[in-house]
């Protein structure tokens, strides 16, 4: 595979290309996809993927090169033992130079040798609010990241984690724009209905919401879609 030059000025060329193009990705899957397509061509590494935390801890893998990294990815998740639960538990750079002998998680390595896997990088992608999740670079030949594809790395994990930061941010203000959509619908059917104003139409919603354990933009969704309340 031909890797990119990231030596001289046109490091700072590529870089900001991909800023760009992870400006213009479409959600987040688009995002980290583009990131580790970029990792594929800007370092010696055979396969690539991400790793993302969800709320409540749960490990979402929403971009893979290749199946070889979702099974190496699947023997960590549920509280597995290997670098990337390293890396996300410790918000840390861990590295496997060789996973034929790596004795920190043997079980871990002996099964992504068998996958042809010799080394391993694992990045964690961290903002302010914590780490969002690990970049994990797999290479068929033995030691293959030095410092200088750690450097690299560390840089494209930085424009990964702010560009998953803002897609995330950006999804859940659209959420919430459709959900004020939903709500303002639902109101607009009360208001016709009853003769009720604004401020009464919301508390209508807000109490149903309230006495029935709803989200009341399911509340105001039931009601646009039934025409009547919920019982």
């Amino acid at each position: 595979m031909t890797m990119i030059d990231l030596t001289g000025s046109g490091a700072a060329e590529r870089f900001a290309q991909l800023a760009l193009d992870l400006h213009d990705s479409d959600g987040v899957e688009e995002t980290v996809g583009a990131v580790v397509q970029f990792a594929l061509q800007a370092l010696d590494c055979s396969h690539a993927g991400v790793a993302l935390v969800l709320s409540g801890g749960q490990l979402q893998v929403p971009a893979v090169t290749d199946p070889v990294v979702a099974e190496i990815y699947a023997l960590q998740v549920g509280g597995g033992q290997g670098p990337l639960a390293e890396s996300m538990r410790g918000h840390s750079v861990v590295l496997v130079r060789d996973t034929a002998s790596d004795d920190r998680w043997p079980e871990w390595a002996g099964k992504v040798l068998e996958l042809g896997v010799r080394s391993v990088l694992d990045m964690p992608l961290t903002t302010a609010a914590g780490t969002v999740g690990v970049l994990g670079l797999y290479s068929t030949g033995l030691d293959a990241f030095g410092p200088d594809e750690e450097a690299i790395a560390h840089i494209l994990a930085r424009h990964a984690s702010v560009a998953v930061a803002s897609a995330r941010q950006e999804y859940s203000l659209a959420q919430a724009v459709d959900a004020r959509k939903l709500v303002g619908q639902a109101m607009g059917i009360l208001m016709e209905r009853y003769n009720l104003d604004g401020d009464q139409a919301f508390a209508v919603l807000r109490r149903y919401s309230q006495d029935t354990n709803t989200k009341l933009h399911t509340v105001a969704l039931q009601l646009i879609e039934t025409r009547k309340l919920p019982d």
